[in-house]
């Protein structure tokens, strides 16, 4: 960590980059020992078989292919020596459960897959003696195929597929795909007609090069709506603003407009309606509901309106400093573009990290203790007693690291962007500010960073456990029991949010005042109460922009998509291309555009402690930009 200890100020104060210390080591000791843990789990794979197992895969006595095994004790047939035979055959490939979405077969270990359709047991036979691949099982002697009573439960099913090893994985695989297809609606529970999954698919392969174009497209435009955001957000935020401020007048005039026409209608009418109806006072008091209730309705609107006006009229300089705080960031994204570059880096340390994790995941399926399952008499591998914990050690692994991974980047963006702020002369701001705050980072804060995570992490688990609970109880739990869990998941949603955030602005306080996390979320947390209303608007009015500009890349990939597509006339064909780019972009878009809303959020916290500790006097001037003085004005 470069230090050995971290200590607090007695009497504490902003004190921007003027001295750094480290924070919250003993949580960076925990995450240490917790990632020690993430690779004990991954060496225990490796040492009991289970990850040589998945690559070269084993049979159903047990036995790894390619390789010499040891006897298992009770199971016919282990202790094999199967290096010469380092392929996976499955005796009935296409015998698939649903549910479990695997092979239910016998699986052997053969020195070749079949590389022709073998139709009888003669050609079983002719295969053995020529290529030396018995496909059987192992007791049975390939020259006597033909004539064995047991060739119908321990030989492969005719006809057998000709079948192809996969490159890593060594499993014959049938060439012809198309027994697969029940397991494919298994796995794609929307696709009814296997035609129809043939032509989306299809669709998909002939489309590849405008795929990758259209997805190349909602890149560039992400990239370019960050640095021309600084001259629209006005626009838009102005127009935002005139556009509710008419909807609530125009709904409130309505609503009036619907009560005095529904007034002078009753009284016109009233005498009329009295002499026909069988049942007067009941028809008087359905006609004076609708008549109070449409008051009710534009009294209420009246009001709303009312308030909306008095709060755009205070708020005019909050709205304003939303304006200069995105004309600001755009001012950040040209001093310091490599900022561009940081969802590419996330993303890759993100799918690094994911791949690893699903690896290690797999090896755990295949490790474990071999035991005969009474049901199929095959062997199986499982983990009991406390090593089945390693499952859950590892599930929580996922969300802690992955949290982790992305809180770096928050602090190494708010690092940079407190740099480049609070430097007066920004020509003289670091060569590399970004470098320096991975730096600083990896130095000084990395315990801020794993204590954060692993808040997020505490809130995360129960909610994704009560998300487990709700889909495994749907349809057998009551109504109240549904609203329940429904209501306690959208709370842990909206605390998570909520922690979010502030973990957020800890972290930009870290990168100010290099303090421990509790500090720096306390101390965050005082100067975003003191300007709640700031807070509030520029959330409101900057996320909704930030939405709209996602919309926008989304549109226009999607209108470029179709007019690329436009040549293939069959709807079905272009539809499932067209919606993975979609989906593309906006991913894109929400990765790129979060990166601009990060910088906005600690940009406002910059400011925010600039305007409380200095007025622009001798000796207390201030470090924002023009745009941010005429706002604060």
């Amino acid at each position: 960590m470069g230090c050995c200890g971290s200590a607090e100020r007695p009497k504490r104060e902003w004190k921007p980059l003027e001295d750094r210390n480290c924070t919250d080591l003993p949580w960076f000791l925990l995450f240490t020992l917790f990632l020690v843990g993430m690779c004990g789990i991954c060496g225990f794979t490796i040492a009991t078989g289970g990850a040589a197992r998945l690559v070269f895969g084993y049979d159903s006595y047990g036995n790894t292919c390619g390789q010499r095994n040891e006897p298992i004790e009770g199971v016919r047939l282990s202790g094999l020596d199967h290096t010469d035979r380092k392929f996976v055959f499955f005796l009935d490939p296409c015998n698939i459960d649903i549910i479990q979405r695997k092979i239910k077969s016998m699986a052997l270990c053969v020195s070749q897959c079949p590389t022709e359709e073998l139709a009888t047991y003669y050609d079983l036979k002719k295969f053995a003696m020529i290529n030396g691949s018995e496909l059987c099982s192992y007791e049975l002697p390939g020259h006597k195929y033909p004539s064995l009573p047991e060739r119908f439960e321990k030989c492969p099913k005719l006809p057998v597929p000709q079948s192809k090893a996969l490159p890593v994985f060594n499993r014959c695989t049938p060439v012809d795909i198309s027994c697969y297809a029940k397991f494919a609606e298994a796995v794609v529970t929307f696709v009814s007609d296997n035609s129809m999954l043939n032509r989306l698919i299809a669709g998909v392969a002939a489309s590849k090069e405008i795929i990758v174009g259209l997805c190349l497209l909602a890149l560039v435009l992400s990239m370019i709506l960050m640095v021309i955001i600084r001259y629209i957000s006005a626009v838009l935020v102005w127009i935002l603003t005139g556009l509710v401020v008419l909807g609530s007048l125009g709904g409130t005039s309505a609503l009036w407009w619907l009560y005095i026409d529904y007034r002078m209608t009753m009284n016109e009418t009233m005498t009329k309606d009295l002499r026909k109806t069988e049942e007067p006072n009941g028809g008087m008091k359905t006609t004076k509901d609708h008549s109070q209730g449409l008051l009710i309705y534009a009294v209420s609107a009246t009001v709303f309106t009312g308030i909306l006006l008095l709060l755009m009229l205070f708020m005019r300089k909050r709205v304003a400093l939303t304006i200069a705080l995105f004309h600001v960031a755009g001012k950040v994204f040209i001093h310091l573009p490599l900022l561009a570059l940081q969802p590419f880096c996330t993303f890759l340390a993100l799918s690094l990290f994911w791949v690893y994790w699903i690896m290690v995941l797999l090896f755990l399926g295949t490790s474990g203790n071999p035991e005969k399952s009474e049901e199929t008499g095959l062997v199986e591998f499982r983990l009991r007693g406390g090593l089945q914990y390693m499952t859950w050690y590892h599930a929580v692994g996922l969300i802690w690291i992955s949290e982790f991974i992305l809180a770096c980047q928050q602090m190494t963006v708010a690092g940079a962007v407190v740099t480049y702020y609070f430097t007066r002369d920004k020509n003289k701001l670091p060569v590399t500010p970004i470098l320096s705050s991975v730096l600083r980072l990896v130095r000084y804060h990395l315990g801020t960073v794993a204590k954060g995570s692993f808040i997020i992490t505490l809130v995360k688990i129960p909610r994704l456990i009560l998300m487990y609970i709700h889909n495994q109880l749907k349809g057998k739990e009551n109504a109240c029991a549904r609203c329940m869990l429904k209501a306690c998941i959208c709370c842990l949603w909206c605390l998570e949010k909520c922690l979010n955030y502030l973990n957020q602005n800890a972290y930009a306080a870290t990168a100010i005042n290099s303090t421990s996390f509790c500090t720096s979320a306390r101390d965050a947390f005082m100067i975003l109460v003191e300007n709640a209303l700031r807070v509030a608007t520029i959330n409101t009015v900057g996320d909704f922009v930030l939405f709209l500009g996602k919309i926008l890349i989304v549109a226009c990939t999607a209108i470029t998509g179709v007019l690329a597509l436009n040549y293939q006339r069959d709807y079905t064909e272009w539809v499932l291309p067209l919606i993975i780019v979609c989906l593309f972009a906006f991913l894109v878009a929400h990765c790129f555009l979060s990166i601009f809303e990060i910088v906005v959020d600690v940009l406002f916290l910059c400011f925010a402690i600039d305007t409380k500790y200095n007025n622009g006097t001798h000796g207390r001037e201030f470090y924002m930009d023009k745009a941010l003085m005429v706002s604060h004005r």
